[in-house]
């Protein structure tokens, strides 16, 4: 397969094709966000099973099956609960940080196999455990497993992605997330019925599959050109390497872009140091806000606790965990959507469209709610589907948005030298706000009812907003020249040019002191 592509440089021309060798090594290096999906879903669905509940969470089973008197809203307010969730954020977010350093000195491969080794093992406790300090430990190494897999498998995607098509590349890793997520529900809906109560075993276990075909496929994978460069300065082997993901000899524009970015790099001796630098002011920016807003958004509510969400408005466990795979079925047909539209629309109007779509479905949520669910009783079928319904309409905006994009815009902004620490802050804020939402939900969803959607809302109106005046469009441009964007932006231009101008006078004081010298 080759499809040709010309990607604009500078006036000039970047040739390459998409090759059935770059698609493999994408496909391996995407399943990584299996994992990611795949714990995401199985958390809620077997947070929401009675053997499980009974086993390690007794207090919260006799306030769901015995205490009449509770709000429907409070039946599972638990921070023990809420602590198996998102323990695996807080072993995520501190290994974001080595896997930054393993990344940047030995490769994105590397840190691939960590993770994906990692994992099999947190699955493998998981699914053994016999009480609730297994269980966490089990769940620390799925944590340090995603943070590898997170921090490396988005800029092994970018690399090796040709500039036009880099959007759709990214996106696989959120096609594989929604895979991961579906896996899990439909999982959960069958071993729910398992007699004897030990379905859920085989619900944590199976996270270990595909964390096993991750590991064992990076084995194979090639290092990205950029990293040759960057760590081995073998500029034949990285042009070797060009030529075959790109399926052209005429490679050398883009290699020389590579090897002028890693001379860039390598003069960084301090990686997240420097990214507090004025020239790196917008990809800081965006590094903290955009897997911040990512995660507001409330996505994780409904991906962690769709059972619990459903078991609260009055649907049965079965029905509950079959409504979740629903959600995550209508969520996958969305982000395949978005590989198809993302560089073609480019990245600003599909978080637009999907932001639009994000807060009226909530504003529509919460108002249901807020009306006919009391704190005692269901909800009538009717009212119940409009939820349902809408909670499709909402995930189906995140599918075309914030989902897939929060990872290819993060992706692709960085500039080699800074690219492995900033990556790492996307990764560490990503996981901390995936583990404060986790922690506090339950207790929010307590304490606010209805209200929970109104205030998601209102931060999805407030991140559209963002985008719509601060986020440059990235569609088709050279990664190794994405900085070109902040100096046309209304905004970040004034920072861009203080920036270029301090380091324009400081080379020319530095010439001056050479010719006096001499």
């Amino acid at each position: 397969m080759a499809v040709g592509v010309a990607i604009n440089k500078d006036g000039k021309q970047y040739a390459g094709k998409i090759t059935w060798f770059v698609l493999l090594s994408t496909m391996v290096a995407a399943s990584g966000g299996i994992i990611f999906g795949y714990d995401v879903g199985v958390s809620g669905g077997v947070s929401s099973m009675d053997p499980f509940l009974k086993k390690f969470f007794p207090g919260v089973y006799g306030k769901m099956k015995e205490d009449v008197e509770i709000s429907n809203y409070c039946k599972f307010d638990s921070q023990l609960l809420t602590s198996f969730t998102s323990s695996l954020y807080i072993a995520g977010l501190i290994s974001s940080f080595f896997a930054a350093i393993v990344t940047r000195k030995y490769g994105r491969k590397p840190s691939i196999i960590i993770g994906g080794v990692a994992y099999m093992f947190g699955a493998a406790l998981g699914g053994a455990a016999s009480n609730i300090y297994m269980l966490i430990i089990g769940r620390v190494l799925l944590g340090v497993g995603l943070g590898f897999t997170n921090q490396s498998v988005p800029l092994y995607l970018s690399e090796m992605a040709p500039s036009k098509y880099r959007g759709a590349f990214n996106v696989a890793f959120q096609v594989c997330v929604n895979i991961g997520y579906n896996s899990a529900t439909l999982i959960n809906y069958g071993t729910v019925k398992i007699k004897g109560g030990w379905g859920w075993r085989i619900s944590l276990a199976m996270a270990g599959l595909p964390a096993a075909i991750l590991a064992i496929g990076a084995l194979f994978l090639p290092e990205t050109p950029n990293s040759l460069i960057q760590i081995r300065d073998d500029h034949n082997t990285a042009k070797k390497m060009l030529q075959k993901i790109r399926g052209t000899n005429d490679v050398q524009d883009e290699l020389d872009d590579l090897i002028e970015a890693s001379h860039a790099s390598k003069a960084i001796k301090q990686p997240f140091k420097n990214l507090l630098q004025r020239k790196y002011r917008p990809q800081l920016v965006m590094s903290v806000l955009i897997p911040f807003f990512q995660q507001i958004t409330g996505i994780n509510v409904i991906a962690f606790y769709a059972p619990i969400l459903f078991l609260t408005i009055g649907s049965g466990e079965s029905a509950s965990l079959l409504s979740a795979t629903v959600t995550g079925v209508v969520g996958s047909m969305f982000t395949v959507l978005t590989v198809l539209l993302v560089d073609k629309l480019g990245r600003r109007v599909l978080f637009n469209v999907g932001g639009i779509q994000m807060f009226v479905s909530q504003m529509m949520v919460g108002g249901i709610m807020a009306a006919k669910l009391g704190d005692h009783g269901g909800m009538s079928r009717g009212y119940a589907l409009a939820v349902l319904i809408l909670i499709c309409v909402y995930i189906s905006g995140f599918g075309l948005s914030w989902g897939p994009l929060g990872w290819v815009v993060t992706s692709e902004i960085f500039p080699l030298e800074i690219r492995s620490a900033a990556q790492s802050i996307v990764v560490a804020v990503n996981l901390s706000m995936t583990f404060v939402i986790a922690q506090v939900f339950l207790a929010m969803l307590c304490h606010l009812r209805s209200g929970i959607f109104f205030f998601f809302g209102a931060w999805v109106l407030l991140m559209s907003v963002f985008v719509y005046f601060f986020l440059p469009e990235t569609k088709g441009i050279p990664i190794e020249k994405m900085d070109q964007i902040w100096g046309k932006h209304f905004f970040w231009k004034r920072s861009h040019k203080k920036s270029i101008h301090k380091t324009k006078k400081k080379r020319n004081s530095q010439h001056y002191e050479v010719e006096m010298t001499g």
